[in-house]
């Protein structure tokens, strides 16, 4: 196995175990990313295997997907408990492929993070943990769930058993940050600096990218938009987090004095605890909202309704990074968002987009008008926001540094 590792490590190219709750043809950031890592191992010469929860019994239990072995494992089905089921079959899942990698990469390790380093310590493979959330590690991102059941993250018997779970994974090689957020959780629950890396999310950008007016026209068409609507474009998971209950209500009031603007919510609710599709549905139906707010379902061409939108709208409640933001500002729209979490790393208040206090309604709704009255100041924010998403959040610049931290964890590995 070592010399096996030794002549990888000289091609430039050490296989991977790339574990994930949710994957496609699921879409949000955290599964996104996932693919794109997935891609890049892949087209880079690894082996690259990814292992993911069958969500939907229709799905195959294999499959090969953008150059990389996509194992999709038990429990199958609906129901964001499942997910548990993970510790298990993941665990026996990456004992049957040790051959076949050098380092395992989690993301989104709140459950996946326990199977992956015990079984990283049994095999001697190095195990990297990159959070998709905030609150994986300190255990808040459980909070809703728990209170179903009378529970906290910070009281017995939760905080126990997470504690238990916590010295499990501070046995991690290393642990990935996509926002300084992160950075402070980490740093907050024991975890020493040198073993944290600063890596945030990318964006294709050769995807993600301006259109001329002649080609939003030509998209609206195909996607049967209205051509003359002035559009608004939320994409992401259709969960209560993002803000989207509050949207609709403030949306509400815009169209009172813009009775054309069309508000496009490009995704679906999910899997998981904190999915509102059907109340947010209800909502558009109650208030007589059908011609001006619009379900897409989950898509494929994320990238065509942003190209066809004349603004992006994200008023998160939480976020530990926000890539729907970076696609949005790589397509030259003005973006209003939240000041919260990682996003704070992003964008600058006036500068590259609109940032608004959280849960403030009357807020959201004055920065929806001033991006739908436009002018030569919005004009600039929505340029200055393309730049920056080019220049820093690029699908290569990204990959490389991932690429260079799994080189150095593989090659200390084999030197061992």
């Amino acid at each position: 196995m070592a010399e096996m590792q030794r002549n990888q490590h000289k091609s430039g190219a050490a296989n991977i175990c790339l574990l994930t709750e949710t994957y496609h043809p699921i879409t949000g950031g955290g599964e996104t990313q996932a693919r794109v890592l997935a891609a890049g191992f892949a087209a880079a010469g690894s082996n690259t295997n990814v292992l993911t929860r069958r969500t939907d019994s229709t799905l195959p239990r294999s499959e090969y997907m953008d150059g990389a072995k996509l194992w999709r494992l038990a429990p199958t089905g609906p129901g964001h408990l499942k997910k548990w089921g993970l510790i298990l079959s993941a665990f026996i899942r990456l004992l049957r492929l040790r051959n076949h990698y050098d380092v395992i990469l989690v993301g989104g390790y709140r459950v996946l993070g326990i199977p992956s380093v015990i079984a990283g310590r049994l095999l001697g493979k190095p195990c990297i943990l990159k959070a998709d959330s905030i609150g994986e590690f300190s255990g808040e991102f459980f909070n809703p769930g728990l209170r179903r059941f009378r529970l906290r993250y910070d009281r017995f018997p939760v905080n126990v058993a997470l504690a238990i779970r916590n010295k499990i994974l501070c046995r991690a090689d290393a642990f990935i940050a996509i926002s300084s957020v992160i950075v402070d959780e980490l740093r907050a629950n024991g975890v020493e600096a040198e073993r944290i890396q600063s890596i945030p999310n990318s964006v294709e950008i050769e995807r993600f990218s301006p259109v001329s007016t002649d080609e939003k026209i030509g998209l609206r068409g195909s996607l049967t938009i209205p051509r003359d609507a002035q559009v608004g474009v939320y994409t992401g998971r259709l969960v209560s987090t993002k803000g989207l209950p509050l949207l609709l209500r403030s949306w509400e009031s815009v169209i009172e004095r813009h009775p054309d603007a069309l508000l496009l919510l490009v995704g679906a609710g999910g899997v998981g605890i904190q999915n509102c599709e059907t109340e947010l549905r209800r909502f558009v139906s109650n208030n007589s909202l059908e011609k001006n707010v619009w379900f897409t379902g989950s898509v494929n061409n994320v990238h065509q309704y942003l190209q066809a939108s004349d603004f992006f709208v994200f008023p998160t409640e939480r976020e530990a990074f926000g890539i729907s933001v970076i696609e949005a500002l790589a397509c030259g729209l003005p973006v209003v968002t939240t000041a919260t979490g990682g996003i704070r790393d992003i964008v600058t208040d006036r500068e590259t987009a609109l940032v608004v206090p959280v849960d403030d309604e009357n807020a959201l709704g004055r920065a929806i008008e001033a991006v739908l009255q436009g002018g030569d100041a919005i004009a600039s924010m929505a340029e200055s926001g393309r730049r920056l998403a080019t220049e820093r959040y690029s699908e290569r610049n990204v990959l490389q540094r991932y690429s260079q931290l799994v080189a150095d964890l593989s090659n200390v590995n084999a030197d061992e």
